[in-house]
């Protein structure tokens, strides 16, 4: 009998995708006692963009077992955000918010983070196969997942859930035709890794920095300061502005980055560590998180756009709610997917939505830099940049269209 067919293949749940939101949810089944397969087609660690945390995900860190590690891995610390246009800036301190809950958190080179936190899924009992493609799914009750090895050899899971956790390899939205339009514009990013070299007193490390053109209020910059004197540094516009040739995308970013005077100051011509990457076409959606015997968690679902570093939050809090949902379902009760699940997830989807567009209109970038901020608002848009879009308690997540639309109106005539 070879190893594959010595394996059980018959699990509760079985998970695609060993990034956060499948480790994640692994953890999280493993404490509740469930048996759990998770299917990676790649080999970790593998570079994944998206560096940058939000406090709110660390209480799912620590819930599924997990901070403990990421605590000592020596990633660099993070407490805020801080955005740059011209010659205006604003800083946000994560830790003055109006949610309760973490105020920090790290900003990880996701190949450490990511292989942390699958190691970590798979010491508290996961059977993690790395180099595993999903290749079709029986839906249903009973749902059956075709799976091919990487020597070639095919096989089958039988599972009672499934849960789609494979990010931009979307896999069950492909499978099983489950794409829907975004109503996002198709934008792209260009990045690499730099070695910045900075002194301590040039820059706070422990903020991401967020700088707008400053003649092209829809294209912004990111500079995430990384452990050991390394910065992940890129630019996003929309993707006709980006276009080039692959060999030419590194004179591109380092030109854009010259045109920017704070990155131009603090980057210069510091060496770039890796190719500069693009990706493009990136938002994402479906129109449904679930279906029989499924759950789309993360990217897999929906991914609306970098700028406020979303992408990580709302693939650990769909994990968490997943698997809450699930094990109710597996208790016997009776579940709605579609007001279990999908709906409170996609309310704060919908906050970080709002903030997305109109940063792209200008309109929060009028307010951010609004000289004349209250305390109290300040603090709402905080917990929201930190990653509370679930907490209504806050009013720009109660009704964040007609909030930020009222508050531009006051910062407007800036």
């Amino acid at each position: 009998m070879n190893s594959l067919t010595a394996r059980t293949n018959s699990v509760d749940v079985a998970i695609i995708g060993a990034g956060p939101a499948g480790a994640v949810a692994a953890a999280l089944l493993r404490k509740a006692g469930r048996s759990v397969l998770v299917l990676e087609r790649q080999h970790f660690p593998r570079f994944s963009i998206g560096e940058s945390l939000l406090p709110q995900s660390m209480a799912y860190l620590e819930e599924a077992g997990m901070l403990k590690a990421v605590v000592e891995a020596g990633f660099q610390h993070k407490n805020g955000a801080q955005f740059i246009w011209r010659d205006k800036s604003s800083a946000f301190d994560f830790r003055d918010k109006h949610s309760p809950g973490w105020g920090t958190t790290y900003q990880v080179e996701r190949a450490v983070f990511d292989d942390l936190l699958i190691r970590c899924a798979a010491e508290q009992g996961a059977d993690v196969r790395f180099g595993h493609t999903v290749s079709a799914m029986q839906t249903g009750s009973a749902p059956v997942l075709e799976v091919v090895a990487e020597d070639g050899e095919a096989y089958q899971v039988h599972a009672r859930y499934v849960f789609d956790a494979s990010g931009f390899g979307r896999v069950l939205p492909r499978l099983l035709h489950l794409e829907a339009p975004t109503g996002m514009p198709t934008r792209a990013a260009i990045f690499t890794h730099v070695r910045d070299g900075l002194p301590l007193d040039a820059t706070d490390r422990n903020k991401i920095c967020v700088a707008t053109h400053p003649e092209r209020r829809d294209v912004w910059f990111w500079m995430i300061p990384l452990a050991g004197g390394r910065s992940s540094v890129g630019c996003v516009a929309e993707a006709a502005f980006l276009d080039c040739p692959e060999h030419e995308r590194e004179s591109k970013l380092r030109a854009l980055i010259q045109q920017e005077p704070t990155l131009s100051r603090l980057i210069g011509e510091a060496p770039f560590l890796m190719p500069v990457r693009h990706i493009g076409g990136y938002a994402a959606n479906v129109e449904r998180l679930h279906g029989p015997g499924y759950a789309l968690l993360g990217n897999a679902g929906e991914f609306l756009d970098p700028v406020f570093s979303s992408g990580v939050t709302i693939a650990l809090r769909s994990a968490h709610l997943a698997v809450k949902t699930l094990e109710r379902q597996f208790n016997g009760e009776t579940v709605d997917w579609q007001a279990d699940y999908d709906a409170p997830l996609r309310k704060g989807i919908d906050t970080f939505r709002a903030f997305v567009e109109r940063w792209y209109t200008g309109e929060l970038q009028d307010i951010i830099f609004y000289p004349r901020q209250t305390t109290m608002i300040r603090r709402m848009i905080s917990a929201i940049l930190a990653g509370y879009a679930w907490d209504e308690t806050n009013p720009y997540v109660a009704d964040p269209v007609k909030r930020l639309e009222t508050l531009h109106e006051v910062c407007k005539i800036f």
